[in-house]
């Protein structure tokens, strides 16, 4: 594990190329993301499809996170919720495939606009609460969490200014795939051999 995180900063490493993205699957990415985005922004803040399968993760964060106290629990929500996407990105990042980094790291940050929808919240308390224990004991995580750090009164300020943060990260990721440079999508080298001795087998 240390020799592999040393590698992330070795300069041969950041000196890699990225994966050849071809010109309509560029274009096909750019229209899914404007599209998303355009969804998102019309929903004026409220829980997108998406947000489904955010809240499963969630609700399998306090599970996890749970066994290592009840302060990690309450957090464990939020962090694996993050979490998931950010570390799919990182490996998609150490293998340099630009799609793949640029899908993961997209919906990182449309994490943040559910949790700042919950963030937002904390003190009205409007929003249904999901469990996966008994319903009667289900509590509203963020009024917990700003209740214990003294910001309960911030709740909407804190959400706005993560909300705003998640939209610059997806529109940013976003125009970082439109200026990538455009070519010829090219092979891994396993492809490449896979796809030469299926040939050679219909030769046969």
């Amino acid at each position: 594990m240390l020799d592999f995180l040393r590698s992330l900063f070795d300069a041969p490493f950041f000196d890699r190329p990225w994966q050849s993205v071809s010109r309509p699957v560029q274009l096909a990415w750019l229209i899914f993301y404007a599209g998303f985005l355009g969804y998102a922004f019309s929903m004026h803040g409220h829980m997108l499809f998406i947000d489904l399968g955010n809240l499963v993760v969630h609700e399998g964060g306090h599970n996890l996170f749970g066994w290592f106290g009840p302060t990690l629990g309450l957090w464990g929500g939020t962090l694996l919720q993050w979490l998931v996407p950010f570390l799919l990105a990182v490996y998609f990042f150490t293998e340099r495939q630009t799609t793949g980094f640029v899908f993961c790291i997209f919906f990182f940050f449309e994490n943040w606009l559910y949790t700042a929808e919950y963030m937002a919240d904390a003190r009205a308390q409007v929003l249904p609460l999901v469990t996966t224990g008994e319903p009667e004991f289900a509590e509203h995580d963020f009024y917990r969490i700003f209740s214990s750090l003294g910001v309960l009164n911030y709740d909407t300020t804190i959400a706005a200014v993560v909300r705003t943060l998640g939209w610059c990260g997806m529109i940013g990721v976003a125009i970082w795939l439109a200026l990538r440079p455009v070519g010829k999508a090219q092979q891994s080298k396993e492809d490449t051999a896979l796809e030469a001795r299926f040939i050679d087998c219909l030769r046969k």
